[in-house]
């Protein structure tokens, strides 16, 4: 394995560490700054609408430099945005900060993964991008659980404070293992807009949307659910999102391996299986077992669809992969969002914490739709002559 996947991990870690862990610090944030949990899920929207923003924004920027330096670059505004978080007096700035966390985050797992994929052979590409993500689902078995345990034990601003470290620890990890690869020969923005105009690569983005929005509408308020409904303690959530996290962990695993042989057939089993288990959660949450059993399953099944997504992405994007593979980091996020809002808006209107799990079932059912119909216009339609490919770049392992 190429050290530059190691690197680009950790910077996976600390980001993966800062998205996940406000959900199970949501009561403690809302009681300190006297809101309702629905509002303090809006920490959860306005990091996912930072996210959809920020990664065409600080890609297009990107394109006028090399791949490390804009790295660099990211770390040092996710670690400037969670120190904000960490100090600010208020609601308002606490969520500012959230939203200059997440500028980076799009961008930083778009540009890595097509760099990550440059570091392998072309039958290695899923793998190589499931390994930069195998940070982001680590951050979930250990950093989520230990940020929880910090915030819980000396409160939530040590959590943040903790999380800005992990950003200087990311930034020094590029800067020392990443090859300083040049900007591609022929990098232009109007040629990465161009990707777009492939109906296949606005389809894949539209499957992750409603995919992985499924998963948050779950996830966003588990810490409510497990507390209220399930019945379990406070300090249990910790390891509920260890839980969630091991599966994110076997789920990505399993899908950087089976997306590099049968992709679509992939897609398919697991936002099926994913649109089942969410639709079960609501019966299951009333069992302390079942309710375990089942995050396991939303975290496993969830997140393997994230290699095989971003694969397609890249894939249909041909020559010009940079911007579609960053804002389909984006729409991971934006699917965030949408879930995030419309759990909030059924548990305010009253119907429960275990409401949302319907939310999500359907927005992966609707996702495993949209991927057969992918799948059906791909059949019908000759194949695309691809954009010619930018010139190679040679790398220094």
């Amino acid at each position: 394995m190429p050290l530059a996947l190691l690197a680009l991990a950790i910077g996976a870690f600390g980001i993966g560490t800062t998205e996940f862990v406000v959900m199970g610090l949501l009561p403690q944030i809302a009681g300190d700054f006297g809101v309702s949990i629905p509002t303090a899920g809006l920490l959860v929207t306005g990091y996912a609408i930072g996210v959809v923003l920020g990664a065409p924004l600080m890609t297009a920027l990107g394109t006028r430099m090399n791949r490390r330096t804009m790295l660099m670059l990211l770390m040092g505004l996710f670690t400037a945005g969670n120190l904000l978080s960490a100090v600010a007096p208020g609601f308002g700035l606490m969520l500012a900060g959230r939203v200059v966390a997440s500028l980076a985050h799009g961008a930083f797992f778009g540009i890595g993964a097509v760099v990550a994929a440059d570091l392998v052979a072309p039958d290695r590409k899923a793998g190589a991008i499931a390994t930069m993500f195998t940070g982001l689902t680590v951050a979930n078995i250990v950093g989520v659980p230990l940020g929880t345990f910090i915030g819980q034990a000396l409160g939530w601003r040590a959590t943040f404070a903790a999380v800005a470290a992990l950003g200087v620890v990311g930034l020094l990890g590029i800067a020392r293992l990443v090859p300083q690869l040049p900007r591609p020969e022929g990098t232009r923005l109007r040629r990465e807009l161009a990707a777009f105009r492939n109906v296949q690569v606005v389809l894949a983005m539209a499957m992750t949307v409603l995919g992985f929005g499924g998963v948050f509408a779950a996830i966003t308020y588990i810490a409510p659910m497990m507390t209220t409904v399930a019945g379990y303690s406070e300090g249990a959530v910790t390891w509920l999102l260890v839980l969630f996290g091991a599966g994110m962990f076997l789920g990505n695993l399993l899908g950087g391996r089976f997306a590099d042989r049968r992709l679509m057939p992939m897609l398919y089993v697991t936002l099926g299986g994913l649109s089942v288990v969410l639709a079960v959660f609501t019966f299951t949450a009333h069992s302390k077992v079942l309710a375990a059993v089942t995050i396991l399953l939303v975290g496993a099944l969830g997140f393997a669809t994230v290699p095989p997504l971003q694969k397609r992405v890249l894939d249909q994007a041909h020559g010009a992969p940079t911007l579609a593979s960053a804002v389909n980091i984006g729409a991971f996020n934006l699917g965030n969002a949408l879930a995030a809002w419309l759990g909030g808006l059924v548990i305010t209107a009253g119907l429960g914490y275990t409401a949302p799990n319907w939310v999500g079932a359907l927005l992966a059912a609707s996702a495993l739709v949209l991927a057969l119909w992918s799948a059906a216009l791909e059949r019908r339609t000759p194949a695309r002559a691809p954009l010619a490919a930018p010139t190679a770049v040679p790398v220094h392992h």
